[in-house]
């Protein structure tokens, strides 16, 4: 990593938790249940805070907390963030989740259908699987290719992709919106990963994330939300944090090699100008 990477990275990092303390704030206030998942739970036990060379924030709600959360959004006290989520009548979001942005700043991923918003925290819904780990993984591989088939519908082309994943992208973009429209998958997503009950289930996870089945647990591992230090302030993250570790990461106590300690976003952004104001600028 470069020292202008570095550099760049730190700030992005510290408007992240600007971020977060807000949001956390919010959520303390209001009484939800959240945890740091994914790289972010690593980063809290292994680093004490953000995983050095990464630059973003993921976090999981159990789905009832979720769900609330979307009910008080236009709550939110402040002209800096804003909150989407599946609802949204925009036609580029497309995500079963919901994303918290800072409006003050410009960020866009390279994907089909751009999405114009601010540096964002991924808020991911923790749904429930029930009791029975052979039932869960026949549920979750009927959800899984509706996700796959969105993500295909919405990567880009990529010249360091091989030939044969580009044309199966393209193949699977010309699909007639009528079988493969992105809004009507993302919501259909989310209403199946809706099945099960967080509280009730032996097994829960996130559905929409990225470690795919590796995600789905014993619900006792997310149990309590726990106070961890985070670049030092006190964030909530899962109870049993090595077993939840170990379940996505195998050995997580040991850093990757050094050509690996690299973000992996592909992204513009713009830490000084608002989305809104890019906008316009730009169309």
């Amino acid at each position: 990593m470069s020292d202008i990477q570095s550099s760049e990275s730190k700030t992005t990092q510290e408007c992240l938790l600007k971020m977060m303390e807000f949001f956390h704030s919010f959520c303390v206030e209001n009484n939800l249940r959240y945890y740091m998942v994914g790289g972010t739970m690593l980063g809290a036990v292994r680093h004490h805070g953000f995983i050095p060379w990464d630059d973003d924030i993921d976090i999981g709600m159990p789905r009832k907390d979720f769900e609330r959360l979307k009910e008080l959004s236009d709550k939110f006290q402040s002209d800096r963030y804003a909150f989407e989520t599946v609802r949204s009548e925009d036609p580029t979001y497309c995500f079963a989740y919901s994303k918290l942005y800072d409006t003050s700043t410009t960020l866009i991923e390279n994907t089909r259908i751009k999405l114009v918003r601010g540096l964002y925290i991924d808020i991911f819904p923790i749904d429930g699987v029930g009791d029975d780990l052979k039932k869960a993984a026949s549920f979750y591989k009927k959800l899984h290719r509706k996700e796959l088939l969105l993500k295909l519908r919405n990567s880009p082309d990529k010249a360091d992709r091989s030939k044969i994943k580009n044309i199966i992208i393209k193949l699977v973009r010309i699909l007639p919106k009528a079988i493969a429209d992105e809004k009507k998958l993302s919501r259909k997503i989310d209403q199946i990963c809706q099945t099960h009950d967080f509280d009730s289930s032996s097994y829960s996870g996130n559905l929409v994330g990225a470690w795919g089945w590796r995600e789905i647990m014993p619900t006792e591992f997310f149990g309590t939300p726990k106070l961890y230090t985070f670049e030092g302030i006190s964030l909530y993250g899962v109870e049993r944090y090595d077993d939840f570790l170990k379940q996505i990461y195998g050995n997580w106590q040991e850093l990757p090699s050094k050509d690996k300690q690299v973000s992996h976003h592909d992204y513009y952004i713009d830490l000084s100008t608002p989305y809104s104001k890019y906008k316009e600028t730009n169309g």
